[in-house]
This record gives structure tokens, sequence and C-alpha cells, in this order.
């Protein structure tokens, strides 16, 4: 199995690279995300990959690191989420995003991705919701807006996903802060930072304040 290739970028197009390595051009899918990060054609690229045979198929996926080829190899685990759409969702958002979107159960984060419609967003988050927590996220961000939440780092040095709000408090600030027409992500993303930021327990008041402040600093 292939695992990494390293050379030259040949050729693109909206579906992928071709890698030039060693006078053999490889054929490589990748996320608009990772294309996006890609050097010129004629320089050098690196590429970690997934390969994928089958009978009649011998498919290699690029990623920019280990992190985002964990996030391509969970989402593929969804029932109805291929690999083409695997790539597609890591197009739109950074692995960060993805653990905030699902632990906040943002299912139209994931419907306004072009081919995921509400059935299919609503399995992700519903698959996903208790898997999230044990993933990596990485510092590759190419999307504006990535979320910034401070989080641990774990023994290899990847960034682990923020955990899931344990309070009704904190639940109830986040259904609040929808409702003044901001996203379950980001309301999700500020409460987050807020109780971690908070000395000692707050109320429900005190949550929606200083998310608030937290949704205005961006």
């Amino acid at each position: 199995m292939i695992g990494k290739l390293r050379g030259l970028v040949d050729d693109t197009d909206e579906d992928g690279v071709i890698l030039d390595v060693n006078g053999v051009g490889y054929n490589v899918f990748c996320s608009k995300r990772t294309l996006a990060a890609l050097p010129q054609r004629g320089e050098a690229a690196q590429l970690v990959i997934e390969t994928h045979v089958r009978e009649d198929q011998f498919h290699l996926y690029g990623f920019p690191d280990d992190v985002e080829r964990e996030w391509f190899r969970l989402l593929a685990t969804v029932q109805r989420v291929g690999n083409r759409m695997a790539l597609t969702i890591l197009g739109a958002y950074t692995p960060e995003q993805l653990a905030h979107a699902i632990l906040a159960k943002d299912t139209a984060a994931f419907s306004r991705i072009s081919g995921v419609g509400p059935k299919l967003a609503e399995r992700i988050v519903t698959e996903l919701k208790d898997k999230v927590t044990k993933m990596p996220t990485s510092s590759f961000q190419i999307s504006p807006g990535a979320a910034t939440a401070t989080q641990e780092m774990d023994a290899k040095g990847k960034k682990k996903a923020a955990p899931a709000p344990a309070d009704n408090t904190t639940d109830d600030a986040i259904s609040a802060l929808v409702n003044l027409g901001y996203s379950r992500s980001e309301a999700y993303g500020a409460a987050l930072k807020a109780a971690q930021e908070a000395k000692g327990k707050l109320n429900l008041d005190q949550m929606i304040r200083l998310s608030l402040k937290e949704l205005v600093r961006g």
C-alpha cells in the first residue's frame, strides 16, 4: 500500500492532482482545501496517501497530514458517505470545524455542503457524535474563519477535539445564542471558550454574556 508520495505537481483539476514521482504520474484525489494549498506546477509537494484497491479500481486519496486522513476514514464510515463525499466535506470544513459542528449538532452546517441533504446531515451528526472527542485536529487551515478554540495536545503533538458541554447551563446558553441568529457551531465554540476561561461555575446569564463577548472578539 502507498502511504505517502513526494514529487512534483504535474497537473491539477477540480478532483485532484497528478504527482510526478521520479517520472511516474500518480493521479491523487484531493479535497478542495488540499488542492488550494498545493504549490505551483513543477514545484515539489508531499501528500499523505490513503490507498483503496478493488477488483476494478485503484484509487489514491491525498491529504496534507495524518490528521485529515484520519477524519477522511471516520467520515467514510457513515452510511451513504462514500470516499468522494468525505473529500467534499473535508473541502468545506477543517477537522476542528467538523468537530465543533458535530458536537454542537449543527446539521445545518452539513446541509450547506453540495450533495448533503438534511437526512444525511442528521446521520453524520448522530453516528459521529460519540467518536469525535477522540479525534485529533490539525493546524492545516485554508478556509477562512476556522475555529480557534484552545485545545490540549495529545502525545503525538496533535490537538485533541474539544469536549462537548456537559451541563444544562451550557446547552441553554447555546440555544439562546442560536435564537439570536448565530449558528450552532458558532454558539458551541463561544460557549466552550467561555466555560474554559471562567473561574468557577457560571449561571445562564453569565454564560450568555461571556459567550457573546467571545463571538464579538471573533
